[in-house]
């Protein structure tokens, strides 16, 4: 196991909860866990590091850092901005397909809504479907690289059923606003969305 697959495990393991932020990372710990020499660990968390996963502090060494409510919301701010785009750019160039699966996503979830869990990841399979259907590699890239900063948030925007049930909603009419190839009326609708997870988001911090 080299380097590269200790950063993608760890990531992983961040998103999933079982590496929180705060948690220390010891390379001798990790080590064991991952069964490796200590070389591999170290290449892994330098590219964590570099990636604003990891930070250096004062006495514990290297931890997975907490993003405070200014962070947080500059995170936002930049979603805000290149989902809006994705959705833009998604009413101008997804192919009658993409849009089909978009729709089924939603339609899926009104099934789904009770349950968090897969709400959860039928959430990001959306988004990931939206960024895909513009057709645009470095917006793409974009997105991905600030999905990596949305992984030290703690827990879910949709952690109830009301904001499930409301989320569904907005993914509707940014999936109406695509299909009708209405780029304003898609840029609005995600813009919108984002904002409103954003405002739940802050509540819970």
């Amino acid at each position: 196991m080299n380097g590269a697959e200790i950063y993608r495990r760890l990531v992983e393991a961040i998103e999933d909860r079982t590496l929180k932020p705060g948690d220390r990372l010891r390379e001798a710990e990790l080590a064991e866990i991952f069964g490796v020499s200590r070389t591999p660990i170290r290449e892994g968390l330098k590219r964590l590091e570099a990636q604003g996963l990891a930070i250096h502090e004062p006495n514990r060494g290297m931890v997975i850092p907490t993003l405070d409510h200014r962070q947080i919301s500059e995170v936002y701010y930049m979603r805000e901005v290149l989902e809006g785009t994705a959705a833009r750019l998604a009413a101008q160039h997804a192919s009658n397909a993409e849009i089909e699966i978009l729709t089924e996503l939603v339609e899926a979830d009104r099934q789904r809504v009770a349950d968090e869990r897969s709400m959860v990841r039928s959430n990001r399979e959306f988004h990931r479907r939206i960024y895909l259907a513009s057709h645009n590699r470095y917006l793409v890239g974009q997105i991905d690289h600030l999905r990596l900063s949305m992984i030290l948030m703690a827990g879910s925007t949709l952690d109830t059923p009301e904001r499930r049930e409301t989320a569904i909603e907005e993914h509707a009419a940014i999936v109406r606003a695509i299909a009708s190839r209405d780029l304003d009326a898609a840029e609005t609708a995600a813009r919108r969305h984002i904002e409103h997870a954003q405002k739940t988001r802050l509540k819970q911090n």
